[in-house]
């Protein structure tokens, strides 16, 4: 049996995965739980998996819980530090890292440290600290493996494969609910709007990042990481449907592609029990109603945060941690309604333009570009509420 700690459980990735563990209680305990205040979830999530610790945002929502929950067995923890030790917690066999944004990257570390196995759901570890993430992997020999669709389809496809024989990686991506907007009536829409994914159902955040696309970017850098790929041999193309999760195109010319209905559970699934294939109720792709399945280019105009991310990974060093912590802030401006969305963009370039790049030794270089991103953001948007 394979003892888990979940990192995010009240989030989607971490509600799916733990559907994922109540339909296979033979295959998984779960040791520990992270959450951030969604203490009424988290408090049903320990009555039924009956983890040995928890965690929580902070001291405040740690008091709270152990009034709420009760008598029970799990140490309640609070802040980075509980994080990181639910993450290192002695019973786990893998850790599923699926926090929202760069508070992933320290547990995660932790993790590896610990010489736990990785399910990655928390982009943001590899793009702030790929470099310094992907040594200690190497390091501790753990396995880190993709959680996201388009990385777990693309780790589907390089499964005995020379990787001298890779010619390029093709990332999908939906085009989210503004595929056909112009950029007059994308600087229009409202926090509501954005939030309506139309083939996912996912987090808040990772929603307005599929919007803008931005999400995407991250995953290209992501994918530079896991798979050891230059930028240049990763292309991303728009597929609406959310049928075909990414692509690997060959020297030989050959595609291979992964394909299934868009549904987390079964990348979770995979990545939690790989070598192995479970079955998945209900999520069966009828290939004869699949409809048309069609490509298409991404306007890298009406949605500049994809060339963003590009530029920022290829720049390297402390930059594609500044193009993280400055889109943190402008999409928490954005559903505050504090910004336009066309907004989002516009302020991280700016930060960019002024940030000079260093290159990473330590995570504390990390953290400093992180928060010197987060701070030049909050002024450049306070700049244009003034």
């Amino acid at each position: 049996m394979k003892k888990l700690s979940i990192l995010g459980s009240t989030g989607s990735i971490g509600t799916n995965s733990l559907d994922v563990v109540r339909r296979n209680r033979d295959r998984f305990d779960v040791v520990a739980l992270a959450a951030g205040r969604n203490l009424n979830l988290l408090k049903e999530q320990i009555a039924e998996f009956d983890p040995e610790v928890v965690s929580v945002i902070d001291d405040e929502h740690a008091r709270r819980l152990r009034e709420m929950a009760g008598p029970i067995r799990a140490d309640i923890l609070s802040g980075t530090e509980g994080y990181c030790q639910c993450a290192s917690v002695t019973g786990a066999d893998m850790v599923l890292s699926a926090l929202v944004g760069a508070a992933g990257l320290l547990p995660t570390i932790a993790a590896i440290e610990a010489g736990k196995d990785i399910a990655l759901a928390n982009k943001e570890t590899l793009v702030t600290a790929g470099s310094l993430v992907m040594e200690r992997v190497r390091a501790k020999g753990v396995r880190l493996l993709p959680v996201d669709s388009e990385h777990s389809a693309v780790f589907q496809c390089l499964e005995g494969q020379q990787h001298g024989a890779v010619r390029r990686i093709v990332l999908t991506a939906s085009g989210g609910p503004f595929l056909h907007h112009s950029r007059e009536q994308m600087a229009a829409v409202t926090p509501a709007e954005a939030l309506k994914h139309p083939n996912w159902t996912m987090g808040r955040k990772i929603t307005i990042d599929s919007a803008s696309m931005m999400n995407k970017g991250l995953e290209v850098i992501e994918a530079r990481w896991l798979f050891d790929v230059d930028y240049d041999r990763i292309d991303v193309v728009i597929h609406p449907r959310s049928i075909v999760h990414s692509m690997v195109e060959f020297r030989d010319g050959s595609i291979l592609a992964q394909l299934g209905v868009p549904d987390m559970r079964i990348p979770i699934a995979y990545a939690l029990t790989w070598p192995e294939r479970i079955p998945q109720p209900g999520s069966l792709l009828d290939l004869t109603r699949a409809g048309v399945i069609e490509f298409l280019d991404p306007d890298r105009e009406r949605f500049p945060s994809l060339e963003l991310a590009y530029a920022a990974g290829r720049t390297g060093g402390t930059a594609p941690a500044v193009l993280n912590g400055a889109n943190e802030v402008a999409v928490e401006a954005f559903l505050n309604g504090r910004i336009r969305f066309t907004d989002m963009a516009a302020t991280i370039k700016e930060v960019l333009s002024s940030h000079t790049k260093e290159d990473i030794r330590t995570v504390e270089d990390v953290l400093r570009a992180d928060r010197w991103a987060r701070e030049e953001a909050q002024t450049i948007i306070e700049r244009q509420g003034a």
